[in-house]
């Protein structure tokens, strides 16, 4: 069940793009719910620093909430009215902790004519006269290599892993509800070859004490997750990983910010930032659509628009839209036409993942420059999909149709840390690309440990 929220829209007061909740009742609420939590968690007389956030997608309040765990002050700034407006309101809802592998993989030399050339492919490029997207798909390409990719999925491994511990231990501080479960994950291969070809990125992740993960057949995958029977046996079978979880990023988002508000965080929604005041090397405040907010230290996670707002403090930034899409199906009629186990079919590129009474379906990869605007025809091929995969899961009404621009660096590696060549109190936390949701705690910690060295 969604939990209330109560957003101020823009008007004329000083406050007038602040989140405003309604406190005794979420207060209440709390105390309800969990008798004997305290409703605000201790915190240090006087906040270490105020650090502003710039963007509230997971990843941004992800770092707002673990800050303040940390004692500081916290202020969080969107352009949007509410949060998770951006990749992260219809991602595909995967927590894919093991499923971390790069886009920028030497498998995508063999892959690439197919995936330019024909019409239904997952894959959409459009050159742009922009040096930018020149550059990230150069740096893109460079990066398609056996070694880079291994150090990257090592990293990323690393990461995911610290990531759930985060993530996890948050859930159970705080028994938000946002459909999380674990429901395991199965990834669909057509052929023999590449399923032969995920076993062999299964043993290297097993070297590197990724979570356990097992190969098996048609027969299984049907087993496993029954509402695949008609499909299944077109596959040669399945990389299976018992421990991977789904959630409702957006559910989350809204939440954390519930939390944020409660505890004492300025938050600014439909606020746009016009300028980054910078003196002596420092930026002291930013002046935007509701007035003038001034912090100790400035983090940007505000997601593929991080690159061009970090170019106006002569920061580079190497991200670059990867524009995707989701449907999101109601199956409370007949829940078991769904899947149960999250799925992820390697030959349309589309993953489906189960929350609550819902199914995500998301998938597609376009770098079209910035273009944000919704294509019918994408989603109707996720449409398509569902209807080949799943034939008994009825699509009735709203599907919702969501697109959105994911932030992607050109080795899949996010950004974390202190923004070189810039103010020396910016900060980066950007590049997560298709794994937000994933790598968003785990990144959050490492910003705050980095903070705390500084």
């Amino acid at each position: 069940m969604r939990r209330a929220l109560f957003w101020r829209s823009a008007g004329a007061s000083k406050s007038q793009n602040s989140i405003t909740l309604g406190h005794t009742l979420c207060a209440k609420r709390h105390a309800t719910q969990h008798p004997g939590r305290p409703t605000v968690l201790p915190t240090m007389e006087k906040p270490q620093m105020h650090v502003c956030v710039i963007g509230a997608g997971v990843v941004g309040l992800a770092t707002a909430y673990a800050l303040q765990q940390a004692g500081h002050r916290v202020t969080v700034v969107d352009r949007a009215e509410r949060p998770a407006m951006g990749a992260s309101g219809g991602n595909g809802a995967q927590l894919s902790y093991a499923y971390v592998q790069p886009l920028a993989d030497p498998g995508i030399w063999k892959q690439l004519p197919k995936l330019l050339l024909e019409p239904d492919s997952p894959l959409k490029f459009r050159l742009q006269a922009d040096a930018r997207q020149w550059s990230w798909g150069l740096q893109f390409l460079g990066a398609c290599n056996a070694r880079t990719s291994a150090d990257s999925t090592r990293s990323l491994l690393t990461l995911a892993a610290e990531s759930r511990l985060a993530f996890e231990a948050m859930l159970a501080r705080e028994a938000l509800d946002c459909d999380h479960h674990q429901p395991g994950k199965l990834v669909l291969y057509p052929t023999q070859q590449a399923l032969d070809s995920a076993a062999q990125q299964v043993a290297l992740q097993a070297t590197l004490a990724g979570p356990l993960q097992q190969v098996v057949d048609a027969a299984e995958v049907a087993r496993l997750e029954p509402a695949l029977a008609s499909y299944a046996p077109r596959m040669a079978g399945a990389i299976y990983t018992p421990s991977e979880s789904a959630a409702d990023c957006r559910n989350l988002c809204e939440q954390l910010a519930q939390l944020l508000a409660l505890r004492g965080a300025d938050l600014h929604f439909g606020t746009q930032v016009h300028r980054h005041a910078v003196q002596g090397g420092r930026i002291t405040a930013l002046d935007t659509s509701d007035g003038r907010i001034t912090a100790d230290q400035f983090v940007l996670a505000s997601g593929w628009e991080s690159a061009a707002q970090a170019r106006q403090l002569g920061v580079h930034v190497p991200v670059y839209p990867l524009k995707g899409y989701s449907i999101t199906i109601d199956a409370a009629a007949a829940p078991h036409t769904g899947p149960t186990v999250s799925v992820t079919d390697t030959t349309r590129k589309v993953v489906f993942a189960r929350i609550g009474e819902r199914v995500r379906v998301a998938g597609m990869v376009e770098i079209v420059g910035h273009d944000t605007t919704l294509d019918a025809g994408k989603i109707a091929s996720l449409q398509q999909s569902t209807r080949d995969v799943f034939p008994q899961l009825v699509q009735t009404g709203d599907v919702q149709p969501w697109t959105g621009m994911r932030p992607a660096t050109p080795t899949g590696l996010p950004i974390t840390g202190r923004a070189q060549g810039g103010p020396a109190n910016l900060w980066l936390q950007t590049g997560h690309g298709a794994l937000g949701l994933t790598l968003a705690f785990g990144s959050a910690q490492r910003l705050v440990q980095q903070l705390a060295q500084a």
